[in-house]
């Protein structure tokens, strides 16, 4: 069988575009960027929702009730409430309520890692052990400090091991704990995309939206891999340092501890952030060079024609000079802070090895306590190395995650009433469509419809066409609920759409769009996927009904310039498949050639005549709806006629009527003009 094996491309995929609206995907955030118009769309309003960035010098905003927004700070910097209610979030994911194995995992997580730093401290306790040991008469104790420092030994490289072991085993144990969150909040975004409106789609760059998802997932995993790897860790390691110091050496060493760890991670962060600036310069300086020297030799035959090697030559010096000096400042800063970090640690080494040397001095302490000071507040250092770099990407992740958050929190415009009942069609005759008064508009200055009344009879096929841009395609919208009505209400079975639970409203409605969206998939899962749930025989009975068979035996011969056919065959089978008791064809041929359009068209009566749906056609041809049970014309958004084909020709001044002569004509005049393409040309007579 070839339909499993033939495959649709992705060329065929549905991209929605907004003229009017684009993102630009920058390092820090996703930033709306609105192109120059050109003057014929100066009244136009561009409609978007834009991803706020929140940075620390935002001012703050008042609420709904006219207080300012509270922050807090985190690492020296301010973090709006949202920020906290977004990390609170993150935490609720972590410890979800209905999840205990997920709790368990996390708890752990936690002993492990508590563990790892127990005996990470406990380290230098035995290395202190075993110095002391070592400063006493040997030869009258051989034996028995043998078998002590045999025993101290050991338990030093086992509390080494424990150490690390400890700590590799979190990071198993914690690895789940991560991913298991990541897919969570990405499979809640990713369901609150489906969920939103059509309008949020449409201006929105589909890309931009992925790659928010994409780096909000790094930057969760990121977070939570700073907070159980960096944060939690040395902030417990310093808190228990401080505590054993304290309790064995007094309050000064603890003292001296506490000042330069606040010292440190106070001039990392900051000089961490002052070097952003220079990182950003190089990385923009580096990329306008790039871009120069791509201009130059794209445009090669531009530049020696108007002998202009020496003025690229001059931009792309000066991008490469502006590198130069941002690089410089780049090494030069991290010059400072190394040296920074270093004066800071070895001025307080040097106060502890003073202390330290005193309490020798005077028998306070042993040699092995003053090793033992030394080695615990070393130990701090490893850590509080990678703070710069930590900061610097936790800022980062926090701008990621931000945007991932917003995106849930975006209001769905198309809300669902609370317990709204299944909508019940008719068991008889079900489909009617009946709209009463109803106005709507995309903007609310400018309506399409204005008080519009009409009903569909249920079983009927009925046509509904107009002039351009006047409204058609929006009452398709406005039945599958993408856009609520402004006023007016719209029924099925003489139920408010608004009021109906929404699934089963859309489960109740088809529709052949004008270009037909294909996933990269099969012929039969493509067509499968009007009803997932629909066994191969019904696919098959479904691609006979629209004659698809035949053509798919020809397709790897046909090509792909015969191929708009059969994907709109392919669109109405899996619309057949869905079992809809209402149908859309939202111009579903106007994009074929008269010749597939006609047999295009031989299928739809087809499948008219077998089913018992509403069929309700959306066309600009009226050629291609001149058989229906009722054609509504709508005109500068409201009904201005109804009724059967010849009834519409025979009105007086009949809107439909004008439109018909006029694609009559412009059709004999295009099949005129083919005519005369196709004569044979003269053959000239040979030459005597």
């Amino acid at each position: 069988m070839l339909l499993p094996l033939l495959r649709v491309s992705r060329s065929g995929a549905l991209r929605h575009v907004s003229l009017l609206r684009t993102f630009a995907v920058r390092p820090a955030a996703l930033i709306p960027v609105v192109p120059k118009l050109p003057k014929r769309w100066s009244n136009v309003k561009p409609i978007a929702l834009t991803f706020t960035r929140l940075a620390s010098n935002t001012p703050e905003q008042p609420d709904a009730h006219g207080k300012k927004d509270s922050s807090t700070y985190l690492f020296g910097r301010q973090i709006s409430t949202s920020q906290v209610k977004m990390l609170r979030s993150l935490l609720a994911t972590i410890w979800p309520k209905d999840n205990r194995a997920f709790k368990v995992r996390v708890v752990v997580a936690l002993l492990l890692l508590i563990g790892s730093k127990l005996l990470n401290v406990q380290v230098p306790f035995f290395f202190k052990s075993i110095i002391d040991e070592m400063n006493i008469e040997w030869a009258e104790q051989l034996g028995t400090i043998g078998t002590v420092m045999g025993t101290l030994i050991l338990a030093y490289g086992g509390a080494r091991f424990g150490a690390v072991l400890f700590g590799e085993l979190r990071n198993a144990v914690f690895a789940s704990v991560s991913q298991l969150a990541i897919k969570r909040v990405a499979n809640n975004t990713f369901r609150h995309l489906l969920d939103m409106d059509l309008q949020f789609h449409l201006l929105r760059q589909t890309g931009g939206l992925t790659r928010a998802i994409d780096r909000g997932t790094k930057g969760i995993s990121y977070v939570l891999s700073a907070m159980v790897f960096h944060i939690i860790p040395i902030t417990f390691e310093i808190s228990v340092v401080c505590g054993i110091l304290t309790y064995n050496y007094g309050l000064q060493f603890a003292a001296v501890t506490l000042l330069t760890m606040a010292a440190y991670s106070v001039f990392t962060i900051r000089t961490t952030a002052w070097r952003t600036g220079f990182r950003r310069q190089a990385n923009n300086a580096d990329n306008q060079a790039a871009s120069v020297a791509l201009d130059s030799l794209i445009n090669y035959e531009s530049v020696k024609y108007f002998n202009n090697e020496a003025f690229q030559c001059s931009k792309y010096n000066e991008s490469l000079t502006k590198y130069e000096q941002a690089s410089i400042k780049v090494a030069t800063s991290l010059a400072f802070l190394n040296a920074g970090q270093n004066l800071i640690f070895t001025l307080a080494l040097t106060a502890m090895m003073y202390m330290g040397c005193q309490g020798v001095s005077t028998g306070a302490l042993s040699v092995g306590d003053l090793v033992l000071i030394n080695q615990l507040v070393f130990q701090l250092l490893v850590p509080l190395n990678f703070l710069g770099s930590v900061y610097r990407e936790l800022k980062q992740s926090l701008l990621d995650m931000e945007n991932l958050f917003q995106l849930q929190n975006y209001d769905v415009v198309i809300k669902q009433a609370p317990n709204a009942p299944l909508l019940a069609l008719s068991p008889i005759k079900p489909g009617e469509i009946r709209f009463e008064n109803v106005t709507f508009g995309y903007h609310p200055d400018r309506p399409i419809l204005r008080n519009v009344s009409f009903t569909i009879p249920a079983g009927e096929r009925v046509a509904i066409v107009g002039p351009s841009g006047l409204g058609k395609s929006t009452i398709l919208k406005l039945v599958f609920r993408f856009y609520d009505v402004t006023s007016g209400r719209i029924l099925i079975d003489g139920q408010d759409i608004s009021k109906v639970n929404l699934e089963s409203l859309r489960r109740a409605i088809g529709v052949v769009p004008q270009e037909t969206p294909l996933f990269n998939d099969t012929i039969l899962e493509n067509i499968r996927y009007g009803r997932l749930t629909a066994s191969n025989s019904e696919i098959y009975s479904a691609i006979e009904k629209v004659q698809l068979d035949k053509l798919i035996k020809e397709l790897p011969e046909a090509g792909p310039h015969d191929f708009r056919g059969e994907k709109q065959r392919l669109a109405i089978a899996r619309v057949l498949l869905k079992q809809s008791s209402v149908m859309f064809f939202d111009e579903a041929t106007s994009a074929l050639d008269t010749h597939t359009e006609q047999a295009l068209l031989r299928t739809l009566r087809n499948v008219f005549r077998e089913n018992r749906s509403t069929n309700v056609l959306i066309a600009h041809r009226l050629r291609t709806i001149a058989d229906s049970d009722k054609i509504i014309v709508l005109n500068k958004g409201a009904v201005q006629e109804e009724g059967t084909h010849q009834s519409l020709l025979h009105t007086p001044g009949s809107l439909y009527g004008e439109l018909w002569n006029i694609q009559e004509n412009l059709d004999l005049e295009a099949e005129l003009k083919a005519g005369e393409d196709q004569q044979p040309e003269e053959v000239p007579e040979k030459a005597k």
